[in-house]
């Protein structure tokens, strides 16, 4: 296993990060959705100004994780406002950890959950919480593992569909 670098992402990073989004959500989700909504999330969810402007927001945070300087995933986290629902300014919202399919099972992922268990402890913050499709088994065990636990379900609009998210939650104190 190559040495994993964690390095945080900047406004100039917008592109490598529209790249990496793009491919670790086409490979997670297309076997399983339609090409139309696959389409029109990647085009309207991804664009360089919807990304910086995700960048600059104060209360969100995105890593790069690089094995010899190429990006292999990337995690955001989230506080306060920025939270896509919960905004409990004592809880941090893990947003998104995509791994590159060529590098799962190499604890990569592992690594970016670390970084947001790191920066919910320097916030002192009271738990972590995250929303994941209920069919994205693979994720749900990650975070079952980790020892998040289920409290809630709410429905998330991916193009003509209603998907269901399961909605995690691990204490800190």
């Amino acid at each position: 296993m190559e040495n994993i670098v964690l390095k945080r992402i900047g406004i100039d990073d917008a592109e490598q990060l529209q790249h990496i989004a793009k491919q670790t959500f086409f490979d997670t989700f297309s076997s399983q959705n339609t090409e139309e909504n696959m389409e029109k999330y990647m085009t309207e969810g991804f664009t360089i100004e919807k990304l910086t402007s995700e960048i600059k927001n104060d209360d969100s945070e995105f890593y790069f994780a690089l094995a010899e300087d190429n990006v292999i995933g990337y995690l955001k986290v989230n506080t306060g406002k920025a939270q896509t629902e919960l905004q409990d300014n004592n809880s941090l919202e893990i947003e998104r950890i995509y791994v590159s399919k060529d590098f799962h099972g190499k604890k990569v992922g592992q690594i970016l959950y670390g970084k947001a268990l790191e920066i919910a402890n320097e916030k002192n913050l009271q738990y972590v919480w995250l929303g994941v499709w209920e069919k994205n088994p693979r994720a749900i065990q990650f975070y079952r593992k980790n020892g998040f636990v289920e409290f809630d379900k709410h429905i998330f609009k991916f193009g003509n569909e209603e998907q269901m998210d399961i909605m995690m939650k691990l204490n800190l104190k």
